[in-house]
């Protein structure tokens, strides 16, 4: 009888444990992890004669999403290496020369928004993306089977004093259908690639046309008047990019709406 009871006890204990097994590996398997990896066409564009210095802060170059919605699966993206590298291509070609800006110190002086005399007098302006928000949808949770991504950036620009020029927000969009993809984990890093490629196609175009920088270039004489399009011919395709956001919003208003406001 003792020999039986324990011969029980366990049998119990294996099934328990098996259990438990079974839970851990559950939870587990709800976890994804994507590393954004992709290519960023380098655009054909006038170069804007200026010599750029780009600051990429730690939290920038090493940006990870981590879900923390217990209702959803659990996704970890990291897009660090992917948009330096999308910033490097598209800012490499928008500009005369563009070097990558290391200095804590001045990392700090422009955070600051202060005159820096020691910074490097070759630099006409310095260039800083911030990631403000993150938000991504899967399969499950839309009406079609797709991936859909919109990443909003904080961009800031500095003259070469340090002082803060402009200031706005540009946002980024990307959407692929999982059919054309063995896993979602592929599904879901070609929608971030995409999103990348808008934001980059955006910056390239809109960066001469944000208000405070075109007085900039203008009250310094940076650029030559063949580079800088007439007004009616900005105005023009400014509103033909207006429209195209406008629908761009109303179509993905169930993922949320979009602030791509100066």
């Amino acid at each position: 009888m003792i020999y039986l009871n324990q011969i029980f006890i366990m049998v119990t204990r294996l099934v328990m444990f098996g259990l438990v097994l079974s839970l851990l590996l559950s939870l587990m398997s709800c976890k994804s992890t994507l590393e954004v990896e992709g290519n960023f066409p380098t655009p054909v564009i006038n170069i804007i004669p200026l010599n750029v210095g780009i600051i990429y802060e730690e939290q920038f170059r090493s940006y990870r999403y981590i879900e923390k919605n217990e209702e959803r699966n659990g996704w970890e993206i990291g897009i660090g290496k992917s948009q330096v590298k999308l910033f490097n291509t598209v800012l490499g070609a928008m500009f005369k020369s563009v070097v990558v800006t290391e200095s804590e110190k001045m990392i700090t002086n422009i955070s600051a928004d202060v005159p820096n005399t020691s910074m490097d007098t070759s630099i006409d302006l310095y260039f800083k993306p911030k990631v403000e928000e993150f938000q991504y949808n899967v399969p499950d949770e839309t009406d079609i089977n797709m991936f859909e991504v919109w990443i909003k950036y904080n961009m800031k620009v500095y003259d070469g004093q340090g002082q803060l020029i402009a200031d706005w927000i540009q946002t980024a969009y990307g959407k692929t259908p999982t059919a054309f993809f063995q896993t979602q984990e592929k599904a879901l890093n070609e929608a971030m690639v995409i999103a990348l490629r808008d934001l980059g196609a955006g910056l390239s175009i809109r960066f001469v046309r944000v208000p405070e920088i075109n007085d900039w270039i203008k009250e310094h004489d940076k650029i030559t008047t063949n580079f800088v399009k007439p007004k009616k011919e900005a105005k023009k395709k400014e509103t033909k990019n207006n429209n195209k956001n406008t629908l761009l919003s109303k179509r993905n208003s169930k993922l949320l709406p979009i602030n791509n406001k100066i």
